[in-house]
């Protein structure tokens, strides 16, 4: 049985791992992620995946490493953050809608209440119950 020892460049590549594991064990036990933190981690890991290549090809794969998971960090943490501004503002959207069509349901009721009142037998067509089944409408 060969016993091989550790080489300085498997020790450094190592290192990388361990943060690595490190890194994704802490952000396992946080809150759920929001897209701008999904996108910062997506980013970070893509950059330094592409960084080792590039650095290991100029020679110098730690600084690879290092500067294309600091761009792919901003880069994905900025495509997710403004993917949560999308989302947001959409479900600020959806709530006015849910609100107005509270709004014209509310208003809907009170006039069919009020042709009631008055006797008026044209308050069929505003109950929108009955608006599907009538060929008149």
């Amino acid at each position: 049985m060969k016993i091989t020892s550790v080489t300085p460049r498997t020790a450094h590549f190592s290192k990388y791992i361990a943060v690595a594991l490190l890194v994704a064990g802490l952000s396992a036990c946080s809150q759920p992620l929001s897209g701008r933190e999904k996108g910062a981690l997506t980013g970070g890991a893509l950059g330094s995946g592409l960084g080792a290549i590039v650095g290991n090809q100029a020679g110098n794969t730690g600084a690879g490493i290092a500067i294309g998971a600091a761009a792919g960090a901003i880069a994905g943490g900025l495509i997710g953050n403004s993917q949560d501004n999308i989302s947001s503002e959409q479900q600020a959207q959806d709530e006015r809608m849910r609100r107005q069509q509270e709004e014209l349901d509310r208003q809907r009721r009170e006039i069919n209440d009020l042709r009631r009142q008055q006797g008026n037998s044209d308050s069929y067509y505003y109950d929108d119950r009955n608006r599907n089944n009538d060929p008149k409408y």
